[in-house]
């Protein structure tokens, strides 16, 4: 990556770093459904009415929104409403980079370097001294649920860099990650009208305005505009031109900046070992953002057309 594109990347990872706090202020008022449905909803309507649609494949949007917009939020925002601690919930969702990387490799058959291997296994080892530390603070359910979450991200992912890779004379990722935000308001309202009763979401809405709902206002704004708009806009563009495995490590360092924001805001205070576990993160993606060899090197022009055919379709 270059020194611009790794900036742009220091950026994304202390924005969503510090969104999770916002995230916390937001389900402390909101059903969580609802709540991860609303984030999407206010970009959603203002996009389908100003912002053309990007010209790339609809499948690969749609795979993008399913994974990033309906699978992870819907999984996170569950978790951290049944008692998933915020700083572990930033930890165990980085499970998205091996998982992207893994998936990268086989589905789309990315070439991965020695540097990228040995970085990304230090990194996951020093999630898991974290986790293991933090582990007690948690029940299973939430953790299991939060892996989940992980997992759809990196679906997600893989539809980020596919439609990024595969634009058709329209280069512009952050047109294509406002489209994204239109794919997960409707099924999202539907399960929150299913599960949490189709008024409970709207009645929290509107108590929002009250002297109490203020905080969730803001961690409703901040989710919104830096969250995603800002966050999402500029992974969307990493995604589109760098390999999968190349992008995907950077998130194992968000876990440090949820964990010590926590620690700094909401009195979740770290051990000697989250500590240790957060500086071999910090190593190991640093390794793994290291390129070796030409073959890694892979420009947004070289790797578009060949994607499709990769994954068969």
């Amino acid at each position: 990556m270059t020194p611009r594109d790794r900036l742009l990347g220091l950026t994304v990872i202390i924005v969503w770093g510090l969104n999770f706090l916002a995230i916390r202020a937001g389900l402390d008022h909101f059903p969580p459904f609802f709540f991860a449905a609303l984030r999407f909803l206010v970009i959603a309507i203002p996009v389908v009415i100003f912002v053309p649609r990007p010209r790339v494949p609809p499948r690969w949007l749609l795979l993008y929104g399913a994974g990033f917009g309906i699978g992870q939020f819907a999984f996170l925002f569950w978790a951290m409403h049944i008692g998933m601690p915020t700083g572990l919930a930033s930890l165990v969702l980085q499970s998205s980079a091996p998982f992207t990387v893994i998936l990268g490799a086989f589905l789309l058959r990315e070439r991965l370097g020695i540097w990228q291997i040995c970085g990304i296994t230090v990194a996951v080892a020093g999630m898991a001294l974290i986790g293991w530390d933090r582990s007690h603070h948690a029940a299973l359910l939430p953790v299991l649920l939060t892996l989940l979450g992980g997992l759809a991200w990196a679906l997600g992912n893989l539809g980020s860099r596919l439609a990024g890779s595969n634009t058709v004379g329209d280069p512009t990722p952050m047109r294509l990650m406002l489209w994204v935000c239109v794919v997960p308001p409707l099924p999202m309202l539907a399960l929150s009208a299913a599960v949490e009763g189709p008024t409970t979401g709207w009645h929290a809405l509107g108590t929002a305005f009250s002297s109490d709902g203020w905080t969730s206002l803001m961690g409703l704004l901040y989710v919104v505009l830096l969250g995603t708009v800002v966050g999402s806009g500029l992974w969307t563009y990493l995604m589109g031109r760098y390999p999968a495995g190349t992008v995907a490590p950077l998130t194992l360092l968000v876990p440090v900046v949820g964990i010590g924001a926590s620690w700094l805001l909401l009195h979740e205070n770290p051990s000697p070992l989250e500590l240790v576990g957060a500086v071999i993160v910090i190593a190991g993606a640093g390794a793994a953002q290291r390129r070796r060899t030409p073959t890694e090197t892979v420009s947004s022009s070289t790797s578009a057309a060949p994607l499709p055919a990769r994954l068969g379709v």
